[in-house]
């Protein structure tokens, strides 16, 4: 125990005069988190249910089918005017090109009585062939109707899948409109006192649930996403200096001395992995303070922690940590210079993290990509954080997870050992 000490105070030394070292250990994923926070948060909030986008709404039909589509347009921040002046489709077409607005929906005109006519003449119709006399139809009803066309303006730059939603409840909200305008074509030709047909209250219908503890719902956003992925970039980041101290004490004869003292190459590796670990839980630390504390001063959402999740977080940083460090031991056993071991070691953590979902999340990417993202010590932590933070889990959830962390760590650590072994041997 007295060799560990003493090898865990020598790192915490060589690590202490590393000024740049320590900034981009602790200030570097403080800064990330912080920043790609802010620039997420709108993509996030877009997928809540009181989020509402700015959409320009030209209304040429002035009728009552364009007033019910207005008033059930309620996922939308509905505009019409801009300085007093109502927007014309031209104006909206260029407001929404510039990237002023996301879209411009425009009603045609006289949309609300070609749709009646064209409804009562079909309810006439049908009545007439069950022998049941309607009302009689004039030249003016016989007369051909133009079917209408509700335009769509979307900005260039938006995504498609955003496109596509909107397109589905335009058209589902037609499709009710129409129904209920034939309902109360019947109504009206079969001289019904009754409305309850025309109630709005359906027979089928659907729920979103979402996973919960202790009956609270647990919705996703953005701080429930950065917090744990860039903990987990900031802890693989330790690859950087660890790797370079490694290459350092190999360069400078350090190592060559410390081979000819009583201590055992696994002691020198214990004093470093107990050192590094202690910097990522230190991280993890300052990031769930972030998470709790300045993310919600900067109006983010604030992350929700209780003494239960706070436990397993702690365990599975424990283990993140462990993976973190056993993976620039590796590298900095391999390389033989610094440039090789901050070039390498900072492209890797750059791979692992885009792969392993701390950019963009696993479930948006292509299903080949997800295949790939399994092979990420990234990813498996980041699934353990989540199962904790979205999904209320306990150990039993993060313990696969757990253990392939472990697993990385004890092959990383057996490779390096093995590795120097055979060099020390030639």
């Amino acid at each position: 125990m007295y060799k560990l000490h003493a090898s865990v105070h020598k790192e915490m030394l060589l690590l202490s005069r590393d000024k740049g070292g320590l900034a981009v250990l602790f200030l570097m994923p403080l800064v990330l988190i912080i920043t790609i926070s802010l620039l997420q948060s709108g993509s996030f909030e877009t997928l809540q249910t009181d989020k509402k986008i700015p959409v320009l709404l030209v209304d040429n039909d002035r009728g009552a089918l364009s007033a019910e589509m207005r008033g059930q347009m309620e996922a939308f921040d509905i505009i019409t005017e801009n300085a007093g002046t109502a927007y014309t489709e031209t104006a909206a077409k260029e407001a929404v090109f510039a990237g002023e607005y996301q879209l411009a929906v425009v009603i045609p005109a006289r949309m609300s009585r070609d749709l009646d006519k064209k409804v009562s003449r079909n309810v006439t119709e049908i009545l007439s062939e069950f022998g049941l006399e309607g009302e009689e139809s004039t030249a003016a009803d016989t007369a051909a109707i133009a079917p209408k066309e509700i335009k769509l303006y979307f900005d260039p730059a938006v995504r498609a899948s955003f496109k596509n939603a909107v397109k589905s409840n335009i058209e589902k909200l037609i499709s009710q409109i129409e129904t209920r305008s034939v309902y109360a074509a019947f109504q009206k030709e079969l001289g019904a006192e009754s409305d309850d047909f025309l109630s709005d209250n359906k027979f089928i219908s659907f729920r979103e649930l979402t996973p919960a503890d202790d009956g609270a719902v647990l919705i996703p956003n953005a701080t429930q996403h950065n917090v744990p992925a860039w903990t987990l970039f900031a802890m693989f980041f330790i690859v950087v200096p660890l790797s370079i101290s490694m290459v350092k004490e190999k360069n400078q004869g350090t190592s060559v001395r410390l081979r000819t003292q009583p201590v055992s190459f696994a002691t020198v590796l214990g004093g470093k992995v107990c050192t590094y670990l202690t910097v990522c839980l230190v991280q993890f630390g300052l990031m769930l303070l972030i998470g709790v504390y300045v993310l919600p001063w900067l109006d983010l959402p604030r992350l929700e922690l209780n003494p239960a999740s706070f436990v397993w977080l702690l365990f599975t940083a424990f283990f993140s940590g462990l993976a973190a460090t056993g993976f620039g031991i590796l590298v900095g056993t391999i390389a033989r210079t610094q440039e090789q071991s901050a070039s390498f070691g900072s492209t890797a953590v750059v791979i692992l993290a885009a792969i392993g979902g701390v950019w963009i999340p696993v479930f948006l990417m292509p299903n080949f990509m997800q295949i790939i993202s399994e092979i990420s010590p990234m990813n498996w932590g980041l699934d353990a954080f989540q199962d904790i933070l979205l999904r209320g889990g306990g150990l039993r959830d993060i313990l696969p997870e757990a253990a392939l962390l472990l697993l990385f760590f004890l092959l990383t650590l057996t490779v390096s050992i093995i590795y120097d072994a055979q060099k020390r041997a030639v």
